[in-house]
């Protein structure tokens, strides 16, 4: 492959994923705080749930920023969906667990509505980064 095909596979993979860095991203930040929310919320689950659904929402919970992350690495747009895709799928999944967790007075109406509120607010604004990335906005 010559220099000139090397810097041209250079610009296209340039253009075709946003260069953002996952730190400077508000959705990246609130993921952060609904993490360290759930991991506080999750301290005082009986000693019983320590292996099951403390650990579940607590890994669950995490994936949401490190998904994020991950997509920001990536190089194309599509792959960047992929990963924000699979970051909005773990709200989903904090929130049936949340929800759970009251059902088993883990949590009150107030803690988990609070919770739930950071979770639809993640998902709206992953919902605006995928369809930015469906379009032809760089």
């Amino acid at each position: 492959m010559n220099e000139e095909t090397k810097a041209e596979n250079r610009r296209q993979k340039q253009t075709t994923a946003e260069p953002w860095h996952f730190r400077d991203l508000v959705v990246w930040q609130k993921s952060m705080v609904l993490a360290g929310d759930v991991h506080k919320a999750t301290a005082t689950f009986p000693r019983a749930e320590m292996f099951g659904l403390s650990s579940q929402l607590r890994r669950a919970v995490v994936s949401v920023p490190s998904k994020i992350a991950e997509g920001c690495g990536r190089t194309t747009r599509g792959e960047m969906r992929q990963f924000f895709g699979h970051s909005r799928g773990s709200v989903y999944e904090v929130e049936t667990q949340l929800c759970i967790a009251e059902s088993l007075s883990y949590v009150s109406h107030k803690q988990l509505q609070s919770m739930l509120e950071q979770c639809w607010e993640i998902v709206r604004m992953l919902n605006a980064l995928l369809q930015r990335l469906q379009g032809d906005h760089v």
